[in-house]
């Protein structure tokens, strides 16, 4: 019987796959909504539809307009094609649990990983750096605060209860916007 009650609190302790892959498909897919952002903005400058802040010359902004929609392309492809992961469960403590501690460490680790891969090289890839910490500070304070959110409200709300993985990905959108 004692075999039978460690083994039932090991098996409840233990983190979820499925629900840290669906955390960095949402990471994967902030940064790259971000830097796809980006990419639109470089070729609206490039082709002078605003006032020129990060290109010298218009060829320079459509090579990096190019550079950066190619990189945001790829960001975007790991979740539909590896993690392929498109809900949260967050419907009893420790899935909440679960989730906000997976979003901490996934934005942790790609902070330091953007630190360490991204130096400051030209204004472009600074950009990137900015971007990447933006997306990383919205996944440890708004994001967290959201899954605590839904989960009490998803209970008794439909909407947020079927559409949890599509409202948290718009919020994380959204609240880089703001860290931006």
């Amino acid at each position: 019987m004692q075999y039978e009650l460690s083994n039932l609190d090991r098996n409840n302790l233990s983190p979820n796959k499925i629900q840290i892959l669906s955390v960095i498909g949402l990471y994967c897919f902030a940064l790259g909504t971000s830097l796809l952002g980006f990419s639109i903005y470089l070729f609206l400058e490039s082709t002078g539809f605003v006032d020129q802040l990060f290109i010298n010359w218009n060829g320079q902004g459509l090579f990096w307009s190019l550079i950066t929609f190619f990189i945001s392309l790829f960001i975007l492809f790991l979740p539909v094609e590896f993690f392929n992961k498109y809900f949260i469960e967050n419907r009893s403590f420790k899935n909440l649990l679960t989730n906000i501690v997976s979003v901490i460490f996934v934005s942790l680790f790609f902070l330091i990983v953007f630190q360490v891969l991204l130096r400051d090289q030209n204004i472009f890839v600074n950009e990137y750096l900015v971007i990447a910490r933006a997306v990383s500070f919205s996944g440890f304070i708004a994001i967290p605060l959201v899954l605590f959110i839904f989960h009490n409200f998803g209970k008794n709300i439909y909407l947020i209860n079927n559409y949890s993985y599509s409202l948290v990905l718009f919020i994380w959108i959204i609240s880089t916007q703001i860290f931006l």
